[in-house]
């Protein structure tokens, strides 16, 4: 099941990754852009059987990527009325209201092509995640993260909350309605599967890479407020791109390298990338 570039922009680096790897030292960002909920939840169609590979999952282990706590019901309805207002309307019969909350994240996830996660801001105006469906993760997994404060889901990134956290709550306070907040984080990966459960134990980066076998794999990321039920929606998009095809544009491949060559070691074992970093930055020379 491998990934390919979804977005169809006809150039590569109308894909985000300019935006991700300026002329600068690697360093925490948030540089959110305005879009549209349609836009980001319509169907994009790349990969061609994207739907394929999420109703696969679906239905061969849901629980692994699909979670929904009770108090997530008001969230999933304003969720689904959202999509249908802004035409982007699934299969009726997946997302039927005769179903529990469950069957319908389920029935939500093989319809929708990105993945999806429902916060709900408490009193302490830190949002706490009460559900969702991520087929895609990125080597992390939905069930560990259930019920948990962002602030405590942020904690494991090295220095996020100490550079950024702050940042981060009043944007989520100051979210308007009817706004996509987009933007794009990024991982190099030995797999151009999209599906990086950690149970999967796909193959991880090391000093023995090849070229042919590294993959740069990017999230394009949506926040969108959910205001009648004082909630958050946040969409995840995954696109993979071969190494070999970065390094052809020469202002992005400076740009990761740069990224490669100044990324804090406790960043770099974070994303997976410390064992193979003198390797990866050799091939992005040209090496």
């Amino acid at each position: 099941m491998n990934g390919e570039n979804f977005d169809d922009s006809s150039s590569f680096g109308s894909h985000g990754l300019g935006r991700l790897f300026p002329d600068a030292d690697y360093r925490h960002q948030m540089r959110f852009r305005r879009g549209t909920v349609q836009d980001f939840f319509r169907p994009w169609h790349r990969p061609p059987d994207i739907l394929q590979q999420r109703q696969l999952w679906l239905r061969h282990d849901p629980a692994s990527y699909v979670a929904v706590l009770p108090e997530c019901g008001e969230l999933l309805q304003e969720f689904i009325g959202m999509i249908r207002e802004t035409g982007v309307d699934p299969n009726p019969a997946n997302v039927s209201q005769t179903e529990s909350n469950l069957e319908t994240v389920i029935g939500l996830g093989g319809a929708l092509e990105p993945d999806f996660l429902l916060l709900k801001v408490g009193e302490d105006s830190s949002p706490r995640l009460l559900g969702g469906c991520v087929c895609f993760p990125s080597s992390w997994s939905l069930e560990e993260k259930m019920g948990q404060p962002l602030d405590i889901i942020h904690s494991v990134v090295p220095g996020l909350d100490d550079q950024l956290g702050e940042r981060i709550r009043q944007f989520l306070r100051g979210l308007a309605p009817g706004v996509a907040w987009l933007r794009e984080n990024w991982g190099l990966s030995r797999s151009a599967e999209l599906n990086h459960h950690p149970f999967r134990l796909l193959p991880k980066l090391d000093p023995s890479v090849r070229l042919d076998e590294v993959w740069l794999r990017v999230e394009h990321q949506a926040l969108v407020a959910l205001p009648c039920a004082g909630g958050i929606l946040f969409g995840i998009r995954i696109a993979v791109h071969p190494l070999s095809e970065v390094r052809q544009n020469p202002e992005i491949s400076a740009g990761l390298r740069r990224a490669l060559e100044t990324m804090p070691e406790q960043m770099a074992h974070y994303k997976g990338i410390a064992p193979a970093r003198s390797a990866l930055i050799a091939m992005l020379r040209g090496a």
